[in-house]
């Protein structure tokens, strides 16, 4: 098996040493998305819009890959305040999916992530 590691042109620029996703035997890892932008660019302010930009970013990253959200088979998100943007997230979360296409997910709570963001979330999608 050979992994094929990913970086699409004019994706989100990566705050560490990574590949937008690796690819192995059909399988694509999609490496943990915050609501970053422009190197430099301040986060956007709120649960909603962190989302939506993380969002943005993740379905980037599968459009350079000929994906979309429906090869999403499982997701994990991660929150800095839990308590109080779970509802907000999770609202915003089921929006992007159909209802009889939620992927699996696991949420936790973790105590910080990168540059300050209140969420990230990774996806492991599969090609048809």
């Amino acid at each position: 098996m050979t992994a094929i590691c990913h970086r699409i042109p004019g994706g989100p620029e990566p705050v560490a040493p990574y590949s937008h996703a690796v690819e192995a035997d059909g399988w694509l890892f999609v490496t943990g998305q915050i609501a970053s932008g422009e190197a430099g660019a301040p986060l956007p302010v709120g649960i909603e819009a962190e989302t939506r930009k993380v969002f943005d970013n993740l379905q980037f990253i599968l459009r350079g890959l000929d994906l979309g959200l429906e090869h999403v088979v499982f997701a994990r998100v991660y929150l800095t305040e839990f308590k109080e943007d779970y509802a907000a997230m999770n609202k915003l979360y089921r929006s992007y999916f159909a209802e009889d296409r939620l992927p699996g997910r696991t949420c936790v709570g973790v105590t910080a992530l990168a540059d300050g963001a209140r969420v990230e979330i990774d996806f492991i999608a599969r090609r048809p």
